[in-house]
């Protein structure tokens, strides 16, 4: 029970440790999906539908775990092409991972071990990350912002 309370709480309470590989650069926007469509292409290559019973079902295409069960055991060259391209990402999670003393950043210094070496251009975009957080969606919000008239403003 106490592992399970761990990982909640590192992994569903802290937006900076989210397993969605996608998340840190598009939050919960629509760009997002586009994003998502690359890991489900790869999935149907592969001729690996998510939620039949080769691989995790329940979660989106870019949650790490599935991601790591694809390339070990479905399909080793698309799995590490989708690892590589967030290369970024797992580090920025590493790093968040170390800060909080979580004993699973030693597991995200294994995975990195494993890809592409970080270069200076991913490290201005950990840098970004970072700094900008996961974006908000603010796009087709306009009719439910608050009309400055209603909460007391005056012109």
């Amino acid at each position: 029970m106490e592992l399970s309370a761990t990982y909640v709480e590192t992994f569903d309470m802290r937006r900076r440790s989210s397993l969605h590989l996608t998340y840190y650069a598009y939050g919960d926007t629509r760009k997002r999906g586009m994003a998502l469509l690359r890991f489900k292409h790869a999935y149907r290559q592969a001729n690996v539908g998510i939620g039949d019973n080769d691989i995790q079902s329940g979660e989106l295409p870019d949650y790490l775990p599935m991601v790591l069960e694809f390339a070990a055991t479905v399909d080793q060259v698309q799995g590490e092409r989708l690892l590589a391209e967030h290369v970024p990402v797992l580090e920025l999670l590493r790093l968040s991972l170390e800060d909080s003393g979580s004993c699973y950043g030693s597991l995200l210094s294994a995975i990195l071990t494993t890809l592409p070496p970080i270069s200076t251009a991913d490290r201005r975009r950990i840098a970004e990350l970072a700094a900008q957080g996961p974006p908000e969606e603010d796009v087709g919000l306009e009719p439910f912002s608050m009309d400055p008239l209603m909460n007391g403003a005056r012109r």
